[in-house]
């Protein structure tokens, strides 16, 4: 173990070894290193740094939201990011697999793929309107520069209009009397042109012919990327995940030599220590920590079932998480010297200039993009890093899906088809998010956003931090981790797993619950029928855990209902690394090498002792359920 480790660190592989051969021909491994790390920094960072944290930080107080968001980081995010890579790595399957280690929990493997179907599906609806941005912007003149357009409003106040200086010359008592009324440019064609806005959540009007086209364009795209897998994606990563930063300073360094810049910038930074008593300033720095880690969404299990067995997933999970954690820190800087800007421009307050959730990124962003010169080719350039930003997290989201089917079925035909299956998910997508694109699309798109990928996702990360914790024990799980690394997990980690993440998770969830508000958007507040269907949303994913727990126990031996739990909750025979070269220890096969290929039809000799039946076996040359089935 130490040897391959050593040799993990430089290429994350031990050469000639034909089981490793056999096992990516099968199922696939990463290229290299990089790939994963890069695949990992784009699923992490996406459009929720951009449109998502710095809405977050102006609702919930500025710079104090900092403070639970870093707190929400240490104690929650990383270890709990640590843990899901690891535990995927060591079990090499997606989702659903890993619940070989207790198989009554497989119904968070189910909840993720939930949780994974609301987000891609609304999530590449996002993606769309920045293709439609991006082929809008291919035009002299921006079309949200000026208040010329016949959408606009006699309250539009462009930037760029040539009469600015008459203004000035309004006396007080219009100033502040048109104040509530102004509206930018940029903001009106994003609500009276992109959308059309319907004036209810029920009344969907017509479908946004070009926002459909969009829709089925990035679909597209994430097939077409997607389809070799783990192979196609790793290569198109190393442009989708260092792309974006690049204009980000762009963009960063045009923001702050704005006039009124720092009056953003400092409504950014200055705490309003006052909210920080508020439990939903604590909830939202934790949903947005599993939002942007992607911790319960169950894309991290499968990424890192791609890699060698003793990859450094410790070292990995923590670059991965403060890179994530700075990119939204660092988006939130470009955009309040906008909003600061903008701000200045309409004599209002900072916390009034912008539109809230994604229409952040297609109102403050479109309205600076019109003050840079060559205005169309930086816009070009600033929607393209967002749709990168989207794929990168939409990719995984797919593959996720899909990882965890293929697993599943597990047959030899299945895997040969895995093409066909990407594409029948992505067509599922594509029509799922069709409802989305008419005039009330993004009401739902809201609505799915606060509750199918917010309360779930804290109720899935708890129950698993339970599960491998105390079912299955810290003591198995850390020896596992030494097994796979050479050395345990750090004490802190071991002490957030046990206590600190699940203890935190659980206060977190009770006091979002004691200080619910039904959300609104702008002046729109929900009908109680449409924040009835987003709680189903919410709990459709959660309520997979105690229906397959209920199922798995009625079907396991025992007499008692204390012999089905146990059966139910104790680690299968096949769970443990896949290789056979890694199954040393408690998971060493009771059979000599020479007679592995045997193993699969053999059961174990009920005479191989205790040792045996507690390393849970493998039954398969390479562990993994589809290859045991194809070779019997």
């Amino acid at each position: 173990i130490d040897t391959s480790y050593g040799i993990s660190l430089q290429n994350g592989a031990v050469p000639g070894e034909q089981g490793k051969q056999e096992k990516s021909v099968k199922r696939g491994n990463w290229g290299n290193q990089i790939e994963f790390v890069l695949t990992s920094v784009g699923y992490a960072v996406g459009l929720g740094n951009v449109w998502r944290f710095p809405y977050l930080c102006y609702r919930n107080g500025g710079g104090a939201f900092m403070f639970p968001y870093f707190i929400m980081l240490v104690f929650c995010g990383i270890p709990l990011f640590f843990m899901e890579l690891s535990f995927g790595q060591f079990a090499s399957q997606g989702c659903l697999g890993v619940w070989r280690v207790s198989p009554m929990f497989k119904g968070v493997g189910y909840g993720m793929m939930v949780v994974s179907t609301y987000i891609g599906i609304y999530y590449n609806v996002v993606i769309c309107i920045a293709f439609y941005y991006f082929f809008v912007s291919m035009t002299r003149v921006l079309p949200w520069t000026y208040c010329s357009n016949p959408w606009n409003t006699p309250d539009c106040v462009g930037v760029l209009d040539g009469n600015l200086s008459s203004r000035v010359a309004l006396n007080i008592t219009q100033l502040l009397n048109a104040t509530q009324k102004r509206t930018s440019p940029s903001e009106e064609y994003w609500r009276r042109y992109v959308l059309n806005l319907s004036d209810d959540i029920g009344n969907l009007g017509e479908v946004r012919l070009p926002l459909l086209g969009c829709l089925g364009v990035s679909w597209v795209v994430v097939f077409l990327c997607l389809i070799k897998g783990v192979k196609s994606s790793g290569k198109v990563v190393y442009f989708t995940a260092t792309f974006p930063y690049v204009v980000l300073t762009i963009l960063f360094v045009r923001g702050i030599t704005l006039e009124g810049a720092v009056t953003g910038i400092m409504y950014y930074l200055t705490p309003q220590w006052d909210k920080i008593l508020n439990a939903k300033v604590w909830g939202d720095a934790a949903s947005q920590i599993f939002y942007s880690l992607g911790c319960a969404w169950g894309g991290l299990i499968t990424m890192a079932s791609y890699n060698k067995f003793n990859n450094n997933c410790y070292r990995d999970s923590i670059i991965i998480s403060i890179t994530n954690c700075a990119t939204s820190v660092y988006a939130g800087f470009v955009i309040f010297s906008i909003l600061g800007f903008m701000a200045n421009h309409l004599g209002v307050d900072v916390s009034k200039v912008a539109d809230h959730g994604p229409g952040l990124a297609f109102v403050a962003y479109p309205e600076a993009l019109t003050l840079l010169p060559i205005s169309p080719l930086w816009s070009i350039l600033f929607f393209f890093m967002l749709i990168l930003l989207g794929l990168g997290t939409q990719f995984c989201l797919l593959e996720t899906l899909v990882t965890a089917i293929v697993d599943e079925v597990g047959n030899e035909w299945i895997i040969r088809k895995k093409t066909f299956v990407t594409l029948g998910v992505a067509v599922a997508g594509f029509l799922l998010g069709v409802p989305l694109t008419t005039q009330a699309g993004i009401y739902w798109l809201l609505l799915m956003d606060n509750y199918a990928a917010s309360f779930s996702l804290v109720v899935i990360s708890c129950i698993m931090c339970v599960a491998i914790m105390y079912i299955y024990g810290h003591r198995n799980y850390f020896k596992d981790i030494e097994m796979m690394l050479g050395f345990p997990p750090p004490l802190f980690f071991q002490i957030c797993w046990r206590f600190i993440s699940p203890a935190i998770i659980f206060f977190i969830l009770v006091f979002t619950v004691i200080q619910y508000r039904p959300i609104s958007y702008n002046e729109y507040v929900y009908p109680t029928w449409a924040i009835s269907i987003g709680f189903l949303m919410a709990l459709s994913s959660v309520i997979c855990i105690p229906i397959y727990a209920i199922y798995k126990v009625c079907c396991s031996e025992g007499d008692t209902l204390l012999e089905r739990l146990k059966n139910a909750t104790k680690a299968s025979k096949d769970w443990g690394p896949a290789l056979p070269e890694h199954r040393s220890g408690r998971y060493a096969p009771a059979f000599s090498p020479s007679t592995e290929s045997h193993l699969e039809v053999q059961p174990l000799q009920p005479e191989k002792g205790s040792e045996a039946a507690a390393a849970s076996p493998v039954q398969g040359s390479n562990g993994s359920a589809h290859s045991q089935d194809s070779r019997l």
